[in-house]
């Protein structure tokens, strides 16, 4: 990192204790290796600048042993624009914003959290600092292909936005804000600045495919370009199931605290939460509440702000009937206890799909005989199968429906080592 970004945390002694960013001991530290098209950062600056320049730029005379700090002026900028093709448009683009993101990410660093550490009689409790900040400093001095240390900080964004607003509610602390982004000529406030790292690094894979998409497929760099299109489009996927699934877990704490009369165990041990509605059901006078997660069907009767325990089947003896009399309805029963059955009646036929699809899905992953790979491997399928390995393109995978983005059709189908067929008819 540039010697000025790690002022308060390497040359305050005691002061950066204070401060010091307990999350860091996540081994959030990045591999020392180069990510696609970048640099390290150049001479002693605390710049980070991009190897990447139009080529239509490099073809003039005496201006291509212009020194760093050159740029030409408006009008000439503006011509050359004019001249450039569309392949270069986009290379220049990726190149600014870059150099733009990056001059934001130093701000953060050395002009807030560097200043911060400086004051040191600001009333922020060291946990505040940690949240508010999580590990900026990591993503400045990022130069690695891995992009896990993202994945951290996207998931912290909205803690630190709580804090932040909290810290405003605080005179002092707010007006050091206030006086901080007047004395940095900002136009907008530090919550926009903390955002940046979760926009820039969902928006890599859109620029790359559009440098992929006006690239020459026999130029020798193109099988750079498309590589790194395909991984940042995984990382993308990646981060949003990831917040995907801290949002559900957070959600399926609050239907824990709202549950009366379930004596089993905590629902978090039923895996992830995946879909959860509220239907009518024959023979009852209220609807009936589904929570359907990794393991378990949770059945369940709104009573004020609470969730009434019903009834249950565990995925492994869950079976399916996807029609019925009522085109709008689905029956679900449970293979152990027969008589435990229950027929969902649904709004609509897209949300009909939707929870054939998971159930199906659930079905699968949970039968206790051996599954083909053919069946329940995504590349043929399109069935998910969540991989607990977070340093392969899999994972990032984890919530596509199918490689196509249709609806996978699934046969029935005798397992190995089995005598029956998979627990869902259509009929």
């Amino acid at each position: 990192m540039p010697e000025g970004a790690r002022r308060g945390s390497t040359k305050r002694g005691g002061q950066a204790g204070a401060y010091a960013n307990p999350l860091a001991s996540r081994d959030c530290a990045a591999p020392k290796h180069p990510a696609y098209g970048a640099a390290g950062p150049r001479g002693n600056g605390s710049d980070i600048s991009l190897d990447l320049t139009p080529v239509a730029l490099l073809d003039r005379p005496g201006e291509a042993q212009a020194g760093p700090g050159w740029s030409p002026s408006p009008g000439r900028a503006r011509e050359r624009r004019m001249k450039l093709s569309h392949l270069d448009r986009v290379v220049m683009e990726i190149v600014e914003t870059e150099q733009s993101y990056v001059r934001d990410l130093r701000s953060i660093v050395e002009d807030y959290l560097g200043c911060i550490i400086d004051c040191g009689q600001l009333p922020l409790k060291p946990e505040q600092v940690s949240a508010l900040f999580c590990n900026i400093e990591d993503i400045y001095e990022f130069n690695s292909e891995e992009f896990d240390i993202y994945t951290l900080y996207c998931m912290n964004y909205p803690n630190s936005v709580s804090v932040l607003r909290e810290c405003m509610e605080n005179d002092s602390l707010a007006k050091f804000f206030r006086e901080r982004q007047a004395t940095l000529s900002h136009s907008l406030p530090l919550e926009t600045y903390l955002l940046k790292p979760v926009q820039r690094i969902l928006k890599y894979h859109l620029l790359l495919q559009e440098l992929a998409k006006h690239y020459d497929k026999s130029s020798p760099g193109y099988d750079a370009v498309e590589e790194a299109s395909i991984t940042m489009t995984a990382v993308a996927w990646y981060i949003n199931d990831m917040k995907r699934k801290q949002e559900h877990a957070t959600r399926l704490q609050e239907i824990q605290r709202q549950l009366v009369g379930w004596t089993g165990p905590e629902l978090g041990a039923f895996g992830e939460l995946v879909l959860e509605g509220q239907f009518r059901v024959p023979r009852a006078r209220k609807e009936r509440v589904f929570f359907l997660l990794s393991k378990v069907v949770l059945i369940a009767k709104r009573r004020g702000e609470a969730f009434v325990y019903k009834s249950h089947i565990f995925c492994c003896n869950l079976a399916l009937q996807e029609n019925t009399k009522d085109p709008m309805s689905f029956k679900i029963s449970d293979l152990s206890i027969p008589k435990r059955q229950h027929v969902v009646q649904v709004r609509n036929q897209e949300e009909k799909r939707l929870w054939i699809h998971y159930l199906k899905r659930l079905i699968v992953e949970n039968h206790p005989a051996s599954i083909p790979q053919k069946v329940t491997g995504l590349p043929h399928s399109g069935l998910v199968v969540v991989s607990e390995s977070p340093s392969k393109v899999a994972p990032y995978r984890a919530h596509c429906s199918s490689p196509s983005g249709r609806e996978p059709e699934v046969s029935s189908f005798v397992p190995d080592g089995a005598g029956r067929q998979l627990p869902w008819t259509q009929n």
